[in-house]
């Protein structure tokens, strides 16, 4: 089929060039109620990503689709090639158009809005300046086409809000309100437009109205860290500034380690006092204190949906809490030594446990039963620390190894020597690509977990490494130590950043807050059923994506 089509006319001329314009109309006033006919040139178009032969034929018929104002929004053009000729005005939006190839084609006036465009090579592209749009008094920030191509909308360091008629290129309205516009966008169906501001303001105006129809503003809350140390406090340290923010104090003996609740907004603590402590991290204050451990406390992790927290302790045990209530869930026995370490899965499901027994557990969390038992260490396991997909885990240990497993089989992956002392602390970076590792032999290691090879090692401390954690941007290593200090390290220099003092004795645990959290107050006409018809606050956490105009779809009169 493809020989034959090679050889017809549609593959040998240029349909887009002057020669050929009566061609082309008397083609196209033909065909232009003939859905086969339109589908088969779009598969014409599809065809150029496996024949180059066909280029001409597949340029020809996307020009021709295109002056036939046929629906190409969301097609999937992937890895096509055009070239020679004229897509003047055609509207791509939302088009797969990722390794495709465009050599000398006129794209003037085409529309490539929230279109896929990865890895596009274009060559000798022509674009002509249909309309010239005059109005703003200051420099144009930001400007973006409605998805039905037929509206451009600017915002400018003049405080205004535009919307151009894309066709005539006449202003059709100027909304106004805000300080110096950075970004306007459009909503998916084209009838909401939402614009930010230096005024810190995120606006929703009506696009057929231009009147405002919310406004939403937003604060910002701490990006906290947290160390627990030997004096038996817990600090709260502002990440930006270095600054001591709360000392919380309650403890009666070393407080072995802290965690933060996945909102950010409840921290744990484990402590030698055998006890378990649940602090509010806005106010400092204790909000729970929960014992049933008969020992040490070593180890606290709060479950990814923050409803449970799991302890490890020196009495052999772990335990399961209700963070809710602060009574105990479950209580996991199997270890015969200390459980020096807990850690859950990413997806919650399952908890790792290190322990003095020289193994590491895997449970399951929801019956309680144990899954695996990994053997390998030839001394005490004192850190466990899932990837972020959860399909490795990682070990330290006192025979001064690292080791990656493979949770699915419980395999060992690779072991990781350096370290002249035991391996005290282990940490994946955000993206799962870097492991670090803090020591008694006083260094830092950082891995890099896909070859096993150590990327760098970082120096600085005086005494032993207890507790090493990486921010949840990934940019920044925290690192407490037995010499009284916390270290902020730059994860990708290995420069020292900044070092923190004010615990009198060893840090023991470091752990930073989840991420930045972002309260947007929304005021606007809001649909009846909400509590509060005027006002909606969304809690969201910055590392996480939010549609703000899903969100307020749903909310809006």
């Amino acid at each position: 089929m493809i020989q034959n089509i090679s050889e017809i006319d549609i593959n040998k001329k240029n349909y887009s060039n002057d020669n050929s314009n009566q061609t082309r109309k008397e083609l196209i006033k033909k065909i232009t109620q003939d859905q086969y006919i339109i589908e088969f040139l779009k598969f014409l178009v599809q065809l150029t990503s496996i024949d180059e032969r066909l280029i001409q034929c597949g340029s020809n018929a996307l020009n021709i689709l295109v002056e036939m104002k046929v629906d190409l929004r969301e097609q999937c053009f992937e890895n096509i090639k055009i070239k020679d000729t004229s897509l003047i005005g055609g509207n791509f939006v939302r088009c797969n158009l990722n390794e495709s190839e465009f050599d000398n084609v006129d794209i003037s006036g085409v529309n490539l809005n929230q279109a896929q465009l990865f890895n596009c090579k274009w060559k000798n592209i022509k674009i002509h300046e249909l309309n010239r749009l005059d109005g703003h008094s200051s420099a144009v920030q930001s400007v973006n086409f409605s998805p039905d191509g037929t509206t451009l909308a600017s915002g400018g360091g003049d405080c205004s809000i535009r919307l151009w008629d894309v066709k005539t290129g006449q202003q059709k309205a100027k909304l106004d309100g805000h300080s110096r516009v950075n970004s306007v966008n459009f909503s998916p169906d084209g009838t909401t437009l939402a614009s930010g501001s230096e005024d810190n303001s995120i606006r929703l105006w009506d696009v057929k109205t231009g009147q405002q129809k919310a406004k939403i503003r937003w604060s910002f809350a701490l990006c906290l860290f947290t160390s627990g140390s030997s004096d038996n406090s817990i600090r709260l340290w502002d990440v930006k500034t270095g600054q001591q923010k709360a000392k919380l104090d309650g403890h009666s003996d070393y407080v072995r380690s802290v965690n933060f609740s996945p909102d950010g907004t409840t921290l744990a603590s484990g402590s030698d006092d055998n006890s378990i402590r649940l602090w509010d991290v806005k106010t400092g204050q204790q909000k729970a204190k929960l014992d049933g451990h008969s020992h040490y406390v070593y180890s606290v992790n709060f479950s990814p949906d923050g409803t449970t927290l799991a302890s490890g302790s020196d009495d052999n045990s772990i335990r399961l809490w209700d963070v809710k209530t602060g009574q105990q869930k479950a209580k996991l026995d199997g270890h015969s030594d200390y459980v020096r370490s807990v850690n859950f899965s990413p997806d919650g499901t399952t908890l790792a446990s290190g322990s003095d027994d020289n193994s590491i557990r895997l449970w399951d969390v929801k019956t309680g039963q144990q899954k695996a038992k990994l053997d390998g260490h030839s001394g005490y396991v004192y850190s466990v620390n899932f990837s972020p997909d959860g399909t490795t885990l990682a070990s330290g240990s006192s025979d001064n190894s690292i080791r990656l497993w493979d949770v699915k089989t419980g395999q060992q992956k690779a072991k990781l020597d350096g370290h002249s002392e035991a391996v005290i602390s282990v940490n994946f970076s955000p993206d799962g690509t870097t492991l670090a590792s803090g020591s008694w032999d006083n260094s830092i290691r950082l891995w890099d977990v896909k070859t096993g090879q150590q990327k760098a090692k970082l120096d600085g401390h005086e005494y032993e490494i207890l507790s090493v954690n990486f921010s949840p941007d990934g940019t920044t290593l925290a690192s407490g130590s037995a010499d009284n200090s916390i270290r902020l390290w730059d994860v990708k220099t290995g420069q020292q950043k900044a070092k923190l003092d004010g615990h009198s004795e060893a840090v023991i645990s470091v752990n930073f807050s989840p991420d930045v959290m972002i309260t947007l107050s929304v005021y606007g006409m809001l649909r009846q059923d909400n509590k509060k018809p005027n006002q909606m606050v969304i809690h969201q956490q910055y590392g996480q994506s939010i549609s703000l105009l899903m969100v307020l779809h749903q909310h809006l009169v």
